[in-house]
């Protein structure tokens, strides 16, 4: 297991094959990708083409979007991690978790401790993130991560707001 970081309660590591059913699951629950621009995972197949097409790619640089557990239980609750997005030339912070584990302080947890490591580690300039505008809560992590408000964007197919690390 490649552990990327680790906090008082979480652990990030790398995502691998067998991690396809996980995401999978995540992916099923409506309100979990609600403003993701996504829809649900349907089979092993593309669990595994989104793994080696879209996942895996970006470890090479580092960076990636990393599955994050509990330390208590190594139970996987969701991911983390920082994306490289060519077409913007920008780096991206995202997150997402199951529903059961909303409101626990997870993604507050797991972002500082990315934007820790993409700042500190990596030496990464400028890191943004990006958040429909009717996801309030995904907004208030990013604001209390210390992002600023950077402008007004589309996230999927909603109107969102772009924070960034650096202005």
């Amino acid at each position: 297991m490649n552990k990327i970081i680790e906090t008082p309660r979480l652990y990030l590591r790398e995502f691998t094959i067998d991690d396809a059913q996980s995401l999978i699951d995540l992916n099923n629950n409506p309100n979990v990708i609600r403003y993701t621009g996504d829809g649900p995972v349907k089979d092993l197949e593309e669990a595994k083409r989104i793994l080696t097409d879209i996942i895996f790619p970006q470890y090479k640089n580092k960076l990636g979007r990393w599955a994050v557990h509990l330390k208590s239980n190594n139970e996987f609750i969701g991911w983390c991690g920082l994306k490289f997005i060519e077409e913007n030339n920008e780096i991206d912070l995202g997150y997402r978790f199951f529903e059961s584990h909303w409101g626990k302080g997870y993604a507050s947890e797991s972002a500082k401790a990315t934007l820790d490591y993409g700042v500190n580690i990596l030496k990464l300039k400028n890191i943004i993130a990006r958040a429909a505008k009717d996801n309030v809560a995904s907004i208030n992590v990013l604001k209390k991560l210390g992002m600023i408000y950077l402008k007004d964007d589309m996230c999927a197919h909603d109107p969102a707001a772009v924070y960034t690390t650096d202005v």
